[in-house]
């Protein structure tokens, strides 16, 4: 039996994974996709084996398995051409493109975003949110959690409501480009989680930014 799992899961990736050209790289399936298409396979393969009785369980874990990596691969390899269009879309804007398995991470500095204190778009932001609708809107099988940042300066309260405003204005600009609402989520996470020294000038720039984080939607 466990013999027939490994060779079922081998045989899934192998299909999904064979040869299939990311469209806005021109390269092969990502080790994102791969990973993907192996958990996929395990998981599928396990139910398969549990949801079948004892004379179609081979049968179940080879169907498991096999639908469970194409799932886990489709997903994976969605987030690769949506992070290469993003990538594409916002080259020389400010606004960094990062990736944690499946989310896609875009990082917007306070410097291209909100003057100090402030709530109003800059302009540069307005054009590269214009940007990011423009993918987003494509790939429509995402959710955009918007994070409003702050550094330590202020009360607790005060970068709290700040960095609220902040991610709802970030919200209402992607309405405003159409997206969806329903897709959009703005919390606002005060001076919570810095990824910088608030001990310097510099690290509080750094500390204070909009973050979208693209999460595919559940399956």
């Amino acid at each position: 039996m466990k013999k027939l799992v490994l060779a079922t899961i081998i045989a899934a990736v192998s299909v999904t994974g064979c040869s299939t050209v990311n469209p806005y790289t021109g390269e092969q399936k990502t080790a994102n996709a791969t990973t993907g298409a192996v958990i996929g396979a395990v998981a599928g393969g396990v139910i398969g084996a549990v949801s079948s009785s004892r004379g179609d369980r081979e049968k179940g874990i080879l169907i498991g398995a096999a639908s469970g990596a194409a799932l886990g691969g489709g997903v994976g390899y969605y987030m690769d051409v949506q992070e290469a269009k993003l990538r594409q879309q916002l080259q020389a804007s400010g606004i960094s493109v990062t990736r944690q398995g499946d989310n896609i991470i875009l990082n917007m500095p306070n410097e291209i975003t909100f003057q100090v204190n402030g709530t109003a778009l800059d302009s540069r932001a307005v054009l590269a949110l214009r940007n990011v609708a423009l993918v987003v809107k494509e790939y429509d099988q995402t959710m955009l959690n918007i994070l409003g940042h702050t550094d330590s300066s202020g009360s607790d309260s005060y970068n709290q409501e700040l960095s609220q405003r902040r991610a709802n204005e970030v919200r209402n600009q992607l309405i405003a480009e159409g997206v969806s609402p329903s897709r959009l989520i703005a919390v606002g996470r005060g001076e919570s989680s810095p990824i910088a020294t608030n001990s310097t000038a510099a690290g509080k720039a750094q500390n204070r930014r909009v973050e979208i984080v693209l999460s595919p939607m559940a399956q």
